[in-house]
């Protein structure tokens, strides 16, 4: 073994453990790795940043821009609207129905924006008509990653396997060249989780207000006449920079004042919304002199004097009086109700602009009029329970899967749509506000891509390129939504990945690797080894993220089959399928650990949901590809 490839196998080790422990960014790994093979001369300058150029990558990110141009406009939302009215069918039949239909249009749309759509209508309906988010999720996620593999478009892992095998001298894949295979693995998993969804957990998370224990932790208090914080400015009182209590809002007559600014000075009648528990309440109170809950006892005492007020009045008032009277009261009911408060969910997407932020410093963010209240930190390998963040607000910051959760009113719980690369998740259905004419043209456009790609009039690289250039021409997607939108830490990974593979090959390692494979399996029948081959790529999968795993495996894939003088296109496969297919943990793709981390399953129900249907998939794989070795 050459000092070359102990070196490549150092950089692996120390890149895999990355990922699984998740200590940097994706992108920041993927830096560090451009960086490491550069400097250890194990690929030239050129090549080390050769992934951002390479027709995958570009590939990629022309879909991606594709599926903002479709979610933007609607066409995802308008695609999945018919689930709705699927809520009347029971859950036997409606499980398939989700999955089926996530998966048709994951085929030709990125996986990950089609499962999010997706997950905002399970909570929306799960909300109206009592359906079990928890039967539905797991489903739509594997279903949306089955329905990927069906296509060389359908997920990114395709794209880049197949652009690996043509810079190792292997014919490129056709569009819908393996569809046979993925649309049998789709219907194994159909089938698999329509019997299974009976064992994933019956209950639907918690209620925000339970789930936060916001009865517990929210309370308003009115500064007093004979109160210690009259005249007193913020920062000098001890609400201020207590990391036992937050000052959410504060309340004056008419004005409402979100994050009150540390030289704002309290007035007597000033009502303030905080955040801590009860004993630290207490404590406060005592100290500072103010009334707890005090603004229920002047609602009670005010809808007395309205009261004795009417009893008072004339009885031969004037009739048109009354009724003005009686209108004013339903304006003025219809205008509460607007402005009751309710509660929100934010799923912090890749690319969000919140990323990187505290609690601290949401609360003196621009959330659309909302207060943030705390925040749930998504679940990992290294933290397997969900984090409900109210303390610390200024150490702990958001990453992607983290949820934040929000009080705003019904008048402004739409105007949360704008923030970037947000997914809320609450009961409240939202209209996209394009209109038709953009609406169909990006469905169009969508349609004359996948026809031009399928057809090979133009190869996917081409029709993506020339779909996103009509998107902009027709004005259905503006760049600045692009450069907020896109997940660039897939480009970075991608890009960081790529040279990797090419470091691979220059030292030797895949054959390295091959060779010693074949050693070991000397004598088995190649049936055997492409089993290997599709397993190893499944476990590697379940740790590393799919298209790493997809850029490791393939050159020594393709190495084996040329020591096994085997036709390459099965292990290329075997590979493609098997980087996707790694249902037995949360971390090997996107949609799996959006979900997870939502804290509806624990991490046994994809040891054991998702690791049978891996397992049965694994041994059909194998079956159905080594018909392609004769």
């Amino acid at each position: 073994m050459s000092i070359e490839i102990i070196e490549v196998f150092a950089i692996l080790a120390v890149t895999i453990g990355l990922f699984v422990t998740e200590l940097f960014p994706v992108d920041k790994i993927a830096f560090f790795l451009i960086v490491s093979l550069t400097l250890l001369n194990l690929v030239e300058p050129e090549e080390a940043i050769s992934g951002f150029a390479n027709p995958a990558t570009i590939t990629v990110l022309c879909l991606m821009i594709l599926a903002i141009g479709l979610e933007e406009n609607g066409v995802i939302t308008w695609l999945s609207r018919g689930l709705r009215k699927m809520s009347v069918l029971p859950l036997i039949l409606l499980t398939p129905a989700f999955m089926f239909i996530t998966a048709s249009i994951s085929a030709f749309i990125s996986t990950t924006a089609v499962v999010i759509i997706f997950i905002k209508i399970v909570f929306q309906l799960a909300e109206r008509y009592e359906i079990q988010t928890s039967r539905l999720l797991m489903p739509i996620s594997f279903a949306g990653i089955l329905g990927g593999s069906c296509t060389l478009m359908g997920t990114s892992t395709n794209l880049i396997v197949n652009s690996v095998a043509q810079e190792l001298g292997v014919e490129k894949l056709g569009f819908f060249e393996f569809a046979p295979y993925g649309l049998a693995f789709l219907g194994i998993g159909i089938v698999y989780l329509t019997i299974a969804s009976r064992f994933l957990p019956k209950e639907n998370p918690d209620q925000l207000e339970k789930a936060y224990k916001l009865d517990e932790l929210v309370t308003t208090v009115e500064i007093g006449e004979e109160s210690a914080l009259v005249g007193k400015r913020i920062e000098k009182t001890s609400l201020y920079d207590n990391p036992d209590v937050s000052l959410l809002k504060l309340i004056r007559g008419e004005d409402v004042i979100n994050a009150p600014g540390r030289y704002i000075s309290l007035k007597p009648g000033d009502k303030l919304v905080v955040m801590c528990d009860f004993e630290n309440l207490l404590r406060l109170s005592e100290e500072d002199d103010f009334i707890i809950n005090e603004n229920k006892h002047s609602a009670s005492e005010e809808k007395k004097e309205n009261q004795d007020q009417e009893n008072s009045l004339p009885v031969k008032e004037d009739d048109k009086e009354k009724e003005k009277e009686k209108e004013t009261e339903k304006e003025k009911e219809k205008k509460e109700e607007k402005e009751k408060p309710i509660y929100a969910e934010l799923l912090m997407l890749p690319g969000s602009a919140l990323l990187g932020k505290t609690l601290k410093d949401l609360r003196e963010y621009s959330l659309k009029g909302a207060i943030p209240l705390g925040i749930k930190k998504r679940r990992n390998i290294r933290n397997t329970k969900e984090r409900l963040i109210r303390k610390d607000i200024d150490k702990i910051r958001l990453k992607p899967g983290d949820r934040v959760l929000v009080e705003t009113s019904m008048r402004r719980v739409a105007s949360l749509e704008a923030i970037e690369n947000v997914a809320i998740l609450q009961e409240h259905e939202f209209t996209p506000t394009a209109s038709h004419y953009k609406k169909y043209g990006a469905l169009a456009i969508l349609i004359l891509v996948i026809g031009l790609a399928s057809s090979g009039v133009l190869s996917i690289l081409a029709a993506s390129l020339a779909g996103v250039a009509m998107m902009l021409a027709t004005n259905c997607l503006a760049l600045e939504k692009v450069y907020k939108k896109v997940d660039w830490q897939i480009i970075f990974l991608l890009a960081g990945m790529i040279p990797l593979g090419l470091a691979m090959n220059n030292s030797g390692a895949d054959v390295w690797i091959s060779d010693n494979l074949l050693a070991l399996m000397q004598g088995k029948d190649a049936v055997f080894t492409l089993g290997i081959v599709f397993l190893v790529t499944m476990v590697m999968s379940g740790t590393v993220s799919n298209n790493a795993t997809a850029i490791i495996m393939a050159p020594i894939a393709i190495s084996i089959a040329s020591g096994l003088d085997a036709p390459p296109k099965p292990f290329i496969l075997a590979v493609m399928f098997a980087a996707n297919f790694s249902f037995f943990t949360p971390v090997g793709y996107q949609t799996n650990a959006l979900i997870y981390g939502m804290g509806v399953y624990k991490f046994k129900h994809f040891l054991v949901i998702g690791g049978i249907l891996s397992f049965i998939l694994w041994i059909t794989g194998t079956l159905l590809l080594s018909t392609m070795l004769t």
